[in-house]
């Protein structure tokens, strides 16, 4: 796989830039969108949960922005990378090239406007007093393992969405079931100690524990959630790229 991204590489490069372009195409604000979707999202959830819900957590603020920004990360290449091979139908009947190439760009993608949208994150700590410290430089490392399990996600959705049509809904449904098992309005210590451990077996909720280490609590003990979240990405990369391979030899007979 690794020598077919070599050899295509341009064909990469301009699929990355593709996707981070044509996102936004022909909307007024652009690439702005970036900032403002999370920031709209965060502050309907600041009203509801602290005022409403009565959820009280130290810099609650910033702590919603930081399990908001890696979820829409998570959420965006997941729905857009599982229909990206019959979005691109018509070039797949006629031109070869790596097939994964398409899921990759749009994870690619995803993972620099991710890198973007995390000024907001830095804005917000450093406004909010809590300021930022060299665990900042651990950032990259825990993105490229999201990059990773998001990548097999799409890798496995984009090939078996070909076959049934009728993934994509499921995998939404889903998600928006997660997001709410997902400790990212609301701290863990809500839960008694004895049943946390069913949480964390959701890969997305140690990813975003870590993404906290780094910007609010200027921390890294977490090495065993790093350990975890990490061989499960892998773990499901290799899965969805099995199935991908399996599965796109009839590509062409089902679009």
């Amino acid at each position: 796989m690794l020598t077919n991204l070599y050899n295509y590489r341009e064909l990469l490069k301009s699929n990355v830039k593709k996707e981070i372009r044509g996102k936004y195409k022909g909307s007024f604000l652009g690439v702005l969108w970036s900032f403002i979707n999370p920031l709209l999202q965060v502050l309907v959830y600041a009203i509801v949960f602290p005022y409403i819900m009565r959820v009280k957590t130290p810099n609650y603020l910033q702590y919603l922005i930081t399990g908001i920004i890696p979820w829409t990360f998570f959420t965006t290449v997941l729905t857009q990378g599982m229909i990206t091979v019959r979005m691109n139908a018509g070039i797949l009947k006629k031109v070869y090239f790596p097939r994964e190439i398409l899921p990759i760009s749009v994870a690619l993608s995803g993972l620099v406007n991710f890198f973007i949208s995390c000024i907001i994150i830095l804005i917000f700590c450093l406004f909010g007093g809590i300021g930022i410290s060299w665990h900042i430089l651990l950032l990259p490392l825990v993105a490229f393992i999201q990059f990773v399990f998001s990548l097999g996600l799409i890798l496995a959705l984009s090939a078996i969405n070909i076959y049934i049509k009728d993934t994509e809904y499921i995998v939404q449904f889903i998600i928006n079931m997660i997001f709410y098992a997902t400790p990212i309005l609301y701290p863990t210590s809500l839960f008694p100690e004895n049943f946390r451990w069913i949480l964390y077996l959701n890969p997305m909720a140690g990813i975003i524990d870590l993404y906290r280490n780094i910007f609010i609590y200027h921390e890294f003990s977490g090495f065993q959630t790093l350990a975890y979240v990490g061989g499960v990405s892998l773990l499901f990369f290799a899965v969805g790229l099995l199935i991908f391979r399996k599965l796109e030899k009839g590509f062409a007979e089902e679009l």
